[in-house]
């Protein structure tokens, strides 16, 4: 495909209020785009569109687990904007618990947020996106390949987009539709801080990449309409270390992530 030129364009980024969706509605309009912005607090969507300072830019709050209201959603952003060219999956949430401690419903929560709250906003936004031969991306993890502990849920629900995304681009590549999935370690949003634990309740913890810096990359690979990208040191190691010798990787990730939950180093 072409290079692709963000000036004028439609695009629509889901979680637009947290850290990394707010970074993202900033690179997409400094690169000339019409950005809609979705999340839940209509609020945290008025103060971002402001500080945006595009006429043409605009917050629309939106469950994303509400299939019919995604539906509504998309069709009067459409019809508002006269198509719709690139869907950005952002929205998601995470989970830092170990299954045995894990009610069932925290799992079901994290793939109602994180895979089904993007397959209802990409299946409702496909016939525009598929009429204006434009792209889709979505921000799945290191979880998305490749065991975390504690993060069985969060896991299940990055290797459901993994192949739903992969499998959709084999049905839109040939209609000139790219589709984009971002794996990224750790980064320094908010994330982590509204992460579900075994019942519920938040936890805290820190990242990694600045949330600017991961937006540049994921905009310059969606502008080069590249299937992957691992965009930090992190989730490349993770990528190669996880094929190349997966009892490796496992060993050394539980070192490092494992003590939070009572699993001490090994040799």
């Amino acid at each position: 495909m072409n290079r692709r030129d963000f000036a004028g364009k439609v695009v629509l980024i889901s979680g637009a209020a947290g850290g990394l969706g707010t970074a993202l509605c900033r690179r997409f309009a400094a690169a000339g785009a019409r950005v809609v912005a979705l999340d839940l607090d209509q609020a945290a969507l008025d103060r971002l569109v402001a500080g945006l300072g595009r006429a043409d830019a605009a917050g629309v709050a939106c469950d994303i687990t509400d299939e019919a209201l995604c539906r509504s959603v998309i069709d009067d952003i459409a019809s508002s904007f006269d198509g719709i060219d690139v869907l950005v999956n952002n929205a998601g949430i995470a989970q830092r618990s170990l299954l045995a401690h894990t009610d069932p419903a925290v799992m079901r929560r994290v793939m109602e947020v994180n895979f089904f709250g993007a397959l209802h906003l990409t299946h409702a936004a496909l016939p525009h996106i598929l009429a204006r031969r434009g792209a889709i991306a979505a921000i799945s993890s290191v979880a998305g390949y490749a065991p975390l502990i504690g993060r069985s849920g969060y896991a299940a629900s990055k290797h459901a987009l993994h192949g739903f995304f992969d499998s959709l681009r084999t049905e839109v590549e040939d209609a000139g539709v790219s589709v984009t999935l971002v794996c990224p370690s750790f980064i320094r949003t908010g994330i982590d801080a509204a992460a579900l634990g075994a019942a519920g309740p938040r936890l805290t913890s820190g990242g990694e990449a600045a949330p600017d810096e991961i937006a540049a990359r994921i905009v310059d690979a969606m502008v080069a309409s590249r299937r992957l990208l691992l965009p930090d040191r992190t989730s490349r190691l993770a990528w190669w270390l996880s094929r190349l010798t997966p009892a490796l990787y496992a060993h050394t990730m539980k070192r490092r992530v494992g003590a939070e939950f009572g699993f001490k180093e090994t040799a």
